[in-house]
């Protein structure tokens, strides 16, 4: 299972995605020693060669009254993203089909007020954001932390979910384009002050977006704190690849490379039993439709995923494909786990972009994590960062077609 992060820990991931090396929060090595060669003069930066573009518009106002923006990535193969600055939401996904048609295979809205109208805030989808401090569940919204206890709110019946009350989905972050001969980007910053939502600690948090000509949409985590905290951040976007095409999201055909996932109890929160999928409607090692056996778990899929990807290792670890469309999204990511949720809280009360109602089941989370309830789940791998670490992990949403 992937830790937290500690250096020695995201060496390779940073290798990896060296087109982040300008911004990284990474320290660099004390020890490395380098030959300073004397020069007359310094040679100018190498000039940026991408035809891929990046562009800010205004996008409403937060419910403060402070101008949100909303910054658009294209790259040269039709794949467009929108991000903004309230939440870190990503708003839009636009990805041709296998006749080359453009579609929009995420659900959100066309402006900010969308993401806190009396019908959204009510349903709490989280279209899009960056949840956190710690995404998915925490029991009772309780944990003991260095012989504290510290008490969260609890938003989701008696467990607290997905950061509390004002999350991370719900905040102005600070925002920094990034272009250079790999791709386009945003970097994002918050700073959550100790105490905040019920947290310990100072913790300044980045997520960078980047899209690259390869279809593939990364986000790159990393954060510090001045206390221990628990933290588990991760996107909340909810895709539909037949892009307005079909009355819900049930006929994509699903893999997961996970033989285990997290048995929960009445309310979702871990039982601290990993029960194999095998012989189960859990089992998505080989292709499955998302409605195939959907009637025989109760409540619908919302459940962690424990991957077999081998430890902090970032590779693939689920591809999902849409018949009529053609259109197929992998995901990779350094995460132990993922959740798979498939839309059962979707209740019709939501008109998103192009007028369309959002339905139960219409679109479906894959969210990479670590697993929920952790800090109080001494045997699951440990969601908690301390004073002198670094957070650090990436995922990836890679789009292609078959035809």
């Amino acid at each position: 299972m992937a830790s937290l992060s500690t250096t020695g820990k995201t060496f390779s991931l940073l290798t990896l995605f060296s087109v982040f090396s300008l911004i990284s929060c990474s320290p660099k090595n004390t020890q490395e020693t380098t030959e300073v060669v004397k020069t007359d003069s310094v040679a100018a930066p190498a000039p940026i060669t991408t035809s891929m573009t990046i562009t800010k518009e205004d996008f409403g106002k937060a419910p403060d009254g402070t101008a949100v923006d909303l910054y658009t990535l294209k790259n040269e193969k039709g794949m467009t993203v929108k991000i903004t600055n309230y939440g870190a939401v990503v708003t839009s996904i636009i990805t041709p089909d296998k006749n080359g048609e453009p579609g929009d295979v995420v659900l959100g809205f066309d402006s900010v007020p969308g993401y806190y109208s009396k019908e959204f805030l009510k349903s709490a989808p989280y279209f899009g954001a960056i949840v956190g401090r710690y995404g998915n569940r925490i029991a009772k919204g309780r944990f003991i932390l260095d012989s504290t206890e510290y008490k969260l709110a609890t938003n989701n019946k008696v467990n607290h979910l997905h950061g509390g009350l004002k999350g991370f989905d719900k905040v102005i972050w600070q925002a920094e384009e990034i272009k250079n001969e790999k791709g386009v980007g945003v970097k994002l910053t918050y700073v959550s002050k100790d105490g905040e939502e019920g947290y310990p600690g100072n913790l300044t948090t980045s997520v960078v977006y980047s899209l690259t000509d390869d279809n593939e949409l990364k986000i790159e985590y990393t954060a510090e704190t001045d206390k221990a905290t628990p933290l588990n951040l991760t996107n909340h976007s909810y895709f539909n690849l037949a892009a307005g095409k079909a009355k819900d999201a049930l006929q994509h055909e699903l893999t997961i490379a996970s033989d285990r996932f997290t048995a929960v109890d009445a309310t979702l929160i871990p039982t601290g039993v990993l029960q194999e999928v095998k012989g189960t409607p859990m089992d998505f090692s080989t292709p499955h439709t998302i409605g195939e056996r959907l009637a025989k778990v109760k409540g619908g899929y919302d459940h962690n995923y424990v991957l077999t990807h081998p430890e902090g290792q970032f590779s693939q670890i689920v591809t999902v494909y849409e018949p009529t469309s053609g259109r197929v999204m992998e995901v990779y990511t350094d995460q132990p786990g993922v959740q798979f949720y498939s839309g059962n809280f979707l209740d019709g009360t939501i008109t998103g972009k192009n007028g369309i109602k959002y339905v139960k089941h219409y679109g479906f989370c894959l969210e990479t994590q670590h697993f929920p309830d952790s800090p109080n789940q001494p045997t699951f791998p440990s969601a908690i960062l301390k004073p002198g670490e670094k957070y650090h992990t990436v995922t990836a949403y890679k789009f292609s077609v078959k035809k």
